[in-house]
């Protein structure tokens, strides 16, 4: 059977197209990912602004127009929208419109059900669920998962970084209020870590993750074939995290595997994985294209 699906987050929305079967994806027929930033300014206001909505309405109604090219029409699309969606006061009034602009209808869900949805859709084949947890570093939200237990956490990349590291470069206490901040953020999770066995293999997902991969193998251009089963280090993610630190955006933007849109919020990003590894006791994490969008298909 042909789907569709969108995951509409914080700082990207994704288009993923696939003939399932069997309760798996048998094979991917469009992967698309735009940077759309819905969550500008949201956790400071908890309004969705005009110029996000804007570059979100733009890229849905190519979304849509891309999906019937697939014969998917725009009404069977599968569609959810995450913490930015959950935050914003005016979040229902923009999906309305969204509907009524292009027929693709979304439904925001809970932060448990993202990490169940990213958990589900993240994990490669051959990947034992039963020995596996995911990690799924968003705009406005962190999620942990396991097989049978999650959470969710108020921090992300976009989050983070329009509240802590507004400078360019960041200074000095910029930086250590936002790590701290995560730390104790990451509180929250020791009883989820603490409830899965030592061994269980941690595996990152969404732009982040991904983005921090691609720099690390020096990809000037994403493959998801390169890109799958990359471990990175505790070590890799710290170091990466002290070159962000001291680098301006404009420097970020010229470094091979960095997406221009993505430069200025991946230190944030990089910050709460480096953080999760070392407050959580995991020593490396295995990196995974897939995520949410396959969830959702799926379920």
């Amino acid at each position: 059977m042909r789907k569709a699906s969108i995951d509409l987050g914080t700082n990207t929305a994704l288009l993923l197209v696939a003939d399932v079967e069997g309760g798996a994806v048998r094979e991917v027929l469009h992967d698309q990912s735009t940077m759309v930033r819905l969550g500008q300014e949201v956790d400071r206001t908890r309004r969705l602004h005009p110029d996000a909505i804007a570059r979100a309405m733009a890229c849905l109604r190519g979304y849509a127009a891309k999906a019937a090219t697939f014969g998917v029409k725009p009404s069977d699309v599968v569609c959810v929208a995450t913490a930015t969606a959950r935050d914003a006061e005016n979040g229902g009034e923009f999906f309305a419109g969204v509907t009524r602009e292009t027929g693709l209808a979304f439904r925001t869900i809970s932060g448990d059900e993202e990490a169940k949805g990213m958990f589900l859709g993240g994990l490669l084949p051959g990947m034992d669920p039963e020995r596996s947890a995911v990690i799924d570093i968003g705009g406005g939200s962190t999620e942990f998962r396991s097989i049978d237990r999650g959470l969710s956490l108020q921090m992300g990349s976009v989050r983070f970084t329009e509240r802590f590291l507004r400078s360019n470069p960041v200074t000095d206490a910029e930086f250590w209020a936002a790590r701290d901040a995560i730390d104790r953020e990451l509180e929250r999770a020791r009883d989820w870590r603490e409830a899965i066995p030592r061994d269980t293999a941690l595996v990152g997902v969404a732009g982040t993750v991904v983005t921090l991969a691609q720099w690390h193998l020096g990809l000037a251009h994403y493959d998801a074939a390169k890109l799958d089963e990359v471990r990175l280090t505790r070590g890799d993610v710290h170091r990466m995290v002290e070159e962000l630190k001291w680098r301006s955006v404009e420097e970020r933007k010229g470094l091979v595997g960095i997406e221009p849109g993505r430069a200025d919020v991946l230190l944030g990003g990089a910050l709460i994985l480096w953080r999760s590894l070392e407050t959580l006791g995991f020593s490396e994490l295995r990196v995974s294209t897939r995520g949410l969008r396959f969830g959702v298909i799926l379920a």
